[in-house]
C-alpha cells in the first residue's frame, strides 16, 4: 500500500526529538515506510575524501550534516485548507478518481 504523504507536502513532525517542527517533505520511501523531512532529523556524519580518479568524487569532506528518513507514523499533513496537522483519508472525487482528504475540515487536501 503506498504512502498518504507525497513529495512536496507540508507536514509536522508528531514524536521524537524533532516533536513539534514542521518542514517540507523532500522525498518519500514507500519500501521502507519513512520520509524525509527538510531541516528536521538533523543527523552528522562524517565524510572522508575520496581519491580524485574515482568516477564519482564527493566535493564535500568533513562533518556534512544532513536529513535522516524518519518513520512515516511520526508525521502529520499540514492541511492546506485549515492549517493544522491532520490525519489523511481517501475519497472518489469528481470524475471518479481517488483524492486526498483532510480528517479534519473534509476537504480536498490536493490542490487540483
Amino acid at each position: 500500500m503506498g504512502l498518504k504523504i507525497k513529495k512536496g507536502d507540508q507536514v509536522m513532525v508528531m514524536a521524537g526529538k524533532d516533536k513539534g517542527r514542521q518542514g517540507k517533505v523532500i522525498q518519500t520511501m514507500p519500501k521502507e515506510h519513512a520520509v524525509i523531512v527538510d531541516g528536521v532529523n538533523i543527523v552528522t556524519k562524517h565524510q572522508r575524501p575520496r581519491p580524485a580518479n574515482r568516477a564519482t568524487p564527493s566535493t564535500q569532506t568533513g562533518r556534512i550534516q544532513k536529513p535522516a528518513p524518519l518513520d512515516v507514523a511520526k508525521v502529520a499533513l499540514i492541511c492546506p485548507r485549515c492549517d493544522k496537522p491532520s490525519r489523511v483519508g481517501k475519497t472518489a472525487g469528481a470524475e471518479g478518481k481517488m483524492v486526498r482528504v483532510c480528517k479534519k475540515c473534509g476537504e480536498p487536501v490536493d490542490a487540483s
